[in-house]
């Protein structure tokens, strides 16, 4: 069985080219996209419409509540199970979608981190609601300074996290960090969209005014009661609910929100780029890549048959 993985930064066009890939192969869609599986969120992370997901299958959209944990390990363990499941009837399956860390868990696995109970999450988010991040920084600088040099700092999540390993089991979140790459029993195939930057930028500033002329304002109104959620704690959301609290006027968050967009897909690219395994394609070039595809799959079924 193939795995084609779709991907490339925010805005990049990566849902509609998806949707064409799927019909073209005959499957449905995996989303990979840690944002959208959330129900709620739909304008906000740039979701697939109703429409659009009247046209194919899809998984992973829409699927969890706002207070519901989730995580990369256990987007892997989900991932792979409905994988297997699928492939008893597809030759093919298509996974779609930017978010870098869920890609890699199913590509190549991620570390067996243990499971944190729900005493030590409530406790260390109670500190961070009313102590901030800084002094949970300083903590994880002294309790695991080997990874407090590497992690990004105003990465609220991982900060968090990784003091949760510290606190549950007494070892630092370092010492669980193997990166060993995990085989998969499937063939992985990754699609990589890339625009100029100029380009990408000009339509992730088009997209985020289409946001607000759907109704993002609206649908993050009516999430201000769940703000706290770790959901929620995402580009978008974090600048309307700041217009709400009167600390930055509508303008000034509709520009922060362009701003925070185009600094997140410049992180993606970065962590992209690294990645050697990727074959890269403006999405303009529907006809190269589904061509690309075919030919990947012929290949494939011709190297079986011998």
């Amino acid at each position: 069985m193939t795995l084609f993985v779709l991907l490339g930064p925010t805005a990049v066009g990566k849902t509609e080219l998806a949707l064409k890939i799927a019909d073209h192969i005959g499957s449905p869609i995996l989303n990979c996209d840690s944002r959208q599986l959330f129900r709620g969120m739909r304008i906000g992370t740039a979701a697939p419409t109703p429409q659009q997901l009247e046209r194919t299958t899809h998984y992973f959209v829409g699927t969890l509540d706002l207070s519901d944990y989730y995580s990369a390990a256990r987007y892997e363990a989900d991932a792979l199970d409905l994988i297997q499941q699928l492939s008893a009837t597809h030759s093919a399956l298509l996974l779609s979608g930017g978010s870098m860390l869920y890609i890699d868990a199913v590509c190549k696995g991620i570390d067996d981190i243990p499971t944190i109970d729900n005493e030590t999450r409530s406790f260390l988010r109670s500190r961070y609601s009313t102590e901030g991040l800084a002094p949970l920084l300083e903590e994880l600088r002294l309790m695991d300074p080997e990874y407090y040099q590497i992690v990004d700092q105003r990465n609220t999540q991982r900060v968090i996290h990784a003091l949760e390993i510290c606190y549950a089991t007494g070892r630092t979140y370092t010492s669980f960090r193997t990166q060993k790459h995990k085989p998969r029993p499937f063939h992985i195939v990754k699609i990589g969209l890339q625009r100029p930057r100029e380009e990408l930028f000009s339509r992730i500033n088009c997209r985020v005014e289409q946001m607000m002329d759907e109704g993002f304002l609206e649908e993050a109104r009516a999430l201000l009661p769940y703000r706290h959620e770790n959901a929620l704690n995402t580009v978008g959301y974090k600048e309307i609910f700041a217009y709400f609290d009167g600390k930055m006027s509508y303008i000034d968050a509709v520009e922060r929100i362009k701003k925070n967009t185009r600094v997140y897909a410049k992180k993606q690219m970065t962590w992209f780029q690294r990645d050697k395994e990727i074959n890269w394609f403006h999405p303009n070039q529907e006809a190269e890549i589904l061509t690309f595809v075919g030919n990947t799959l012929h290949g494939r079924d011709m190297k079986q048959s011998l």
